[in-house]
């Protein structure tokens, strides 16, 4: 009975340990999401704006103009920038990106990665982990951005990524990330990169829109379009930042409320336990004391 006691003292001693470490985790995310929250609500509308310019100038441009970002090609090889964290106990967040990034190779590019075609980019190291165990084509060149997070260091990869497609390494590029809602909620999306998606004009008999170029065309879009891009990418990097630290934050503070629910219950058994053996030692005293009397 006492070893049994003991067990229960030492379960409800590391129950209170790891307890203890979950809620500092969760204090350090909630300070750490607050930064990164502030950084992509400012950054989206800036971003989505300048996106959005860039497809209204793609899909208005007529002749003339060379637009190998936006050249539309068969689809042979593709290239996937999977968005996942450095840390894990973050709850699913990165397996939810992985399981997108697999379903998107088997639903879109089934034919092109059986003949080897579909090649993964990895910023941050648990999608690289993943991804490269299960037999993908991974390439971890820029696995490690999140270790300095930096826009110029997030324009690395961009360039090397509109670099490759214009050379014809790649046909389509696509971002594979969790897109931040709030704290306890992120979307994932797989989101077109490369070609530049043109805006259809829905409305039949709609006119385009009419853009005056200053300084000209040829020279303003070989200057805009690598700059939005780089943009594009970076906004999608400081999403997966913000919905890695909301998805722990959420984590760790169900893993804390966890321990409370273990920690009542083993209270209970502890106090159940300890009960039985004063129990046990009264009967021993007494019937003891019995034996004496006979």
């Amino acid at each position: 009975m006492a070893g049994q006691l003991k067990e229960v003292r030492n379960r409800i001693k590391s129950v209170q340990s790891t307890q203890q470490i979950t809620k500092a985790m969760k204090m350090v995310s909630a300070a750490k999401l607050r930064k990164a929250q502030d950084t992509i609500i400012q950054m989206r509308p800036y971003a989505q704006k300048l996106q959005e310019m860039l497809s209204n100038i793609v899909s208005n441009t007529e002749g003339g103009t060379e637009l190998k970002l936006a050249e539309n090609r068969t689809i042979e090889k593709v290239l996937l920038i999977v968005i996942t964290s450095d840390r894990g106990l973050c709850g699913a967040f990165n397996s939810n990106i992985i399981k997108l990034a697999k379903s998107t190779i088997a639903e879109k590019y089934a034919s092109q990665y059986k003949k080897g075609n579909v090649t993964i980019w990895n910023i941050g190291k648990k999608g690289w982990e993943a991804l490269a165990k299960t037999g993908y084509k991974t390439n971890d060149t820029y696995k490690d951005i999140f270790h300095q997070l930096t826009f110029s260091n997030v324009q690395t990869a961009s360039k090397a990524a509109m670099k490759a497609f214009e050379d014809g390494e790649f046909d389509a590029i696509e971002i594979v990330y969790g897109q931040f809602k709030n704290a306890a909620t992120q979307a994932f999306i797989a989101e077109p990169f490369l070609p530049i998606p043109k805006v259809e004009n829905k409305e039949a008999g709609s006119k385009k829109s009419d853009f005056i170029f200053e300084p000209e065309k040829d020279t303003l879009i070989a200057v805009l379009m690598p700059k939005i891009l780089n943009t594009q990418l970076y906004k999608a990097v400081l999403d997966s930042n913000a919905s890695e630290h909301g998805a722990r934050m959420t984590a760790m503070d169900k893993a804390s409320e966890n321990a409370n629910e273990l920690l009542k219950s083993l209270k209970i058994s502890y106090n159940r336990a300890r009960q039985a053996a004063i129990t046990t030692e009264l009967t021993e005293i007494v019937s003891g004391a019995a034996a004496l009397q006979g």
